[in-house]
């Protein structure tokens, strides 16, 4: 059984698998659905994503708004990043706070983030990334918050990030919160 460590946000659950190494390699189980019924989340996985950034890379902060919200299982294969969540939620006693936890591909860590959270991660070393998802990919419902926004004071631990164009122009918290009348 995985060693599971609940974060400050409600929902968001870091998982270290049980890891077998010998002299052949390593073997562990990445995912089974009863772990995620005996924490009393009951997800319907229904879309798998796979990227590969370069050092550097700042990805998100990224959301789908209603009905189509993802919950992600997400983790990397190759290479470290600091992945990072925003709880969005409206009347949540955490919202508009972030956690972040280094997934690296050599602990072989994962991050379960729930519906509701905007999700992004800075790549410290070059990394494929892989991630669950609870919906499809939905354009419409699309959304974001501005990485570098002062009030998340979030440390992305990356100097001269590169950034996407869209992910430039994602407004801020407070924005997010007064258009969305207070988040999901």
């Amino acid at each position: 059984m995985p060693e599971f460590r609940k974060s400050k946000l409600q929902g968001v659950i870091e998982i270290y698998p049980k890891v077998f190494r010998d002299e052949r390699g390593y073997f562990f189980e990445s995912f089974r659905q009863d772990w995620f019924q005996e924490l009393g989340v009951d997800v319907n996985w229904k879309q798998d994503n796979q990227s590969y950034s370069v050092k550097g890379t700042i990805r998100g902060l990224h959301f789908q708004r209603p009905p189509y919200a993802q919950a992600k299982l997400v983790r990397v294969i190759q290479g470290k990043v600091l992945d990072v969540v925003v709880d969005l939620r409206k009347g949540s006693d955490t919202y508009g706070q972030s956690h972040s936890v280094v997934l690296d591909a050599d602990q072989h860590n994962l991050l379960y983030v729930p519906a509701g959270f905007a999700h992004g991660f800075s790549v410290l070393e070059d990394a494929i990334f892989l991630y669950k998802c609870s919906e499809y990919y939905h354009f419409p419902s699309e959304g974001g918050i501005s990485w570098n926004d002062p009030d998340l004071r979030i440390d992305w631990m990356v100097e001269d990030p590169i950034i996407s164009e869209k992910d430039e122009k994602w407004p801020t918290l407070a924005t997010f919160t007064s258009e969305s009348e207070g988040g999901f």
